[in-house]
């Protein structure tokens, strides 16, 4: 059976500050969009990808990617979780769902096919880091309660890979609940599955602020830098 990646291009980018959603932002002479679904066109495993959008960018959108036909496009909904909703409505059979936020442009095809590899052996998988930072956990009145182990903490990044049937119906299971998550591992967890955590790299980024173009441009300067050595 193939396996679908869906991009999540259907947020507001409100914390952007600009005009134009962060997805139709350019870094090097690309958009953000653009570089996000290129890296999972390379990967050979990915059959179909399919692009969340607002229904304002969406003519934008399918301009970007007129010429590739593995590339389809949906209309997101007001949350994550709806808009993945979305898309995985439109997918008859697959082996994987391979779920990714589009505002990640320099996701590596290494750290995909790592990810799809450990989703195929453990069911379900996502990339992550470790933390850099002691964490604390807060009280309700801001005092600290406790200091996690930080050797066992990671913070979770996408690609996050699913077997197609798992995840469907962990997503039935959290719909009926009216839980709401801003991460896909959640349905998993909640369902009572476990996720393998892959470990990626920190320059997989999220574009949230201004200030992260500016530093995915430094990333990909020093990527051809390496490359060219």
């Amino acid at each position: 059976m193939s396996n679908t990646a869906i991009i999540l291009g259907a947020g507001s980018g409100s914390r952007m500050k600009s005009q134009t959603n962060k997805m139709l932002l350019e870094i090097m002479g690309k958009t953000v969009l653009e570089r996000s679904v290129e890296a999972f066109l390379a990967v050979k495993e990915v059959d179909e990808i399919i692009v969340t959008a607002r229904e304002q960018e969406l003519e934008a959108y399918i301009a970007l990617f007129e010429n590739e036909d593995k590339v389809s496009f949906v209309i997101g909904g007001d949350t994550r979780q709806q808009s993945v909703r979305n898309a995985v409505e439109t997918v008859d059979e697959a082996e994987l769902i391979i779920i990714h936020d589009g505002a990640r442009p320099l996701i590596r095809q290494q750290e995909i096919e790592a990810t799809i590899a450990a989703a195929k052996k453990y069911k379900a998988a996502a990339v992550g880091v470790p933390v850099k930072d002691t964490i604390k956990v807060l009280d309700s009145k801001g005092f600290v309660r406790m200091t996690p182990d930080r050797s066992r903490l990671f913070a979770v990044q996408t690609p996050q890979v699913f077997n197609f049937e798992i995840y469907q119906e962990a997503m039935r299971r959290v719909e009926k609940s009216g839980a709401d998550y801003t991460d896909d591992c959640q349905l998993i967890e909640a369902a009572g599955g476990k996720v393998k955590m892959v470990t990626g790299d920190y320059s997989n980024i999220k574009i949230t602020t201004p200030e992260d173009i500016a530093l995915a441009e430094s990333i990909l300067l020093q990527r051809l830098k390496r490359s060219t050595v």
